[in-house]
C-alpha cells in the first residue's frame, strides 16, 4: 500500500480529524487498543489519590479505565493534539469532566500544558512514534513528574510490524529502542521493556478490511 491514500491514512493515525477516514481510525483505536490501554492502567499501579496523565488519549478508553481506579482526591489529565479525539473522549468522560476530576487538554508531548512536578503516573499507548521530537518530549514528561513517579508505555509489536510490512508504517520510526534511548538521555532510570503474550489480540482487518490485503 502506497501513494496518496497511504499518506492520508497515516495523517489520520497521527492526528485524527472528523472525516470518514477519521471515523474508521477512531473505531480502530477504540477496539484494537483496548487491551494495551487496560494493560497500561494496570501496570501503572494507580492509587486513589494519584495525579495521572495519559499522553495521546485518543477516544478516551484508557482514561475511562484509569478514572475507575481513582478516589475523590485523585485527578486525571489527558493531553492529545486532536480536536476530534478531544470531542470523542469528552463524551466518554463527561461525568468526570463535570466534577473537575478529569481535565482534557489540547497539546503535544513536546510542550505539556502542566506545571512542574505535579504528576504521579504517566501512561501512553502506541503513540510515542507520532511525537515530532522524542528528546524534547521525554524531557517535558520528566519535568511534570513528581520525584519517584514513573511512566508506563504499552504497544503491540506484532501489529506495528504488520503495519510496516504492509507499507503504512514504512517511514515511521516506531521501534521502542528509540524511545528507550531518548528516555535514558533525559535521565530516566530503570528503563526496560518486557514482552508479554497478547491473548486479547484483535484482528485489525475487522475495521480496515481493504487496507492490509
Amino acid at each position: 500500500m502506497s501513494g496518496p491514500f497511504q499518506t492520508r491514512l497515516l495523517r489520520q493515525f497521527s492526528l485524527p480529524r472528523l472525516s470518514p477516514l477519521g471515523w474508521i481510525v477512531k473505531h480502530f483505536f477504540q477496539q484494537n487498543n483496548r487491551f494495551v490501554e487496560q494493560a497500561a492502567v494496570n501496570l501503572a499501579l494507580l492509587e486513589p489519590d494519584h495525579q495521572v496523565l495519559e499522553l495521546g488519549f485518543g477516544p478516551g478508553v484508557g482514561l475511562k479505565n484509569a478514572l475507575a481506579k481513582l478516589g475523590p482526591h485523585g485527578h486525571l489529565y489527558g493531553v492529545d493534539p486532536s480536536e476530534y479525539m478531544h470531542s470523542v473522549a469528552s463524551r466518554r468522560l463527561a461525568s468526570g469532566i463535570q466534577t473537575g476530576q478529569v481535565k482534557l487538554l489540547r497539546g503535544r508531548a513536546e510542550s505539556l500544558p502542566l506545571s512542574d512536578g505535579t504528576i504521579d503516573r504517566v501512561f501512553h499507548c502506541s503513540s510515542y512514534y507520532y511525537w515530532t521530537d522524542l528528546d524534547k518530549a521525554c524531557n517535558e514528561i520528566k519535568r511534570v513528574m513528581k520525584p519517584g513517579a514513573f511512566m508506563v508505555t504499552t504497544l503491540r509489536m506484532s501489529q506495528l510490524q504488520k503495519l510496516e510490512e504492509n507499507g503504512l508504517f514504512k517511514e515511521v520510526n516506531w521501534q521502542p529502542q528509540l524511545l528507550m534511548e531518548a528516555l535514558q538521555r533525559a535521565h530516566f532510570t530503570d528503563v526496560n521493556m518486557k514482552k508479554t503474550s497478547n491473548k486479547a489480540q484483535l484482528n485489525m482487518r475487522q475495521f480496515l478490511p481493504p487496507l492490509l490485503k
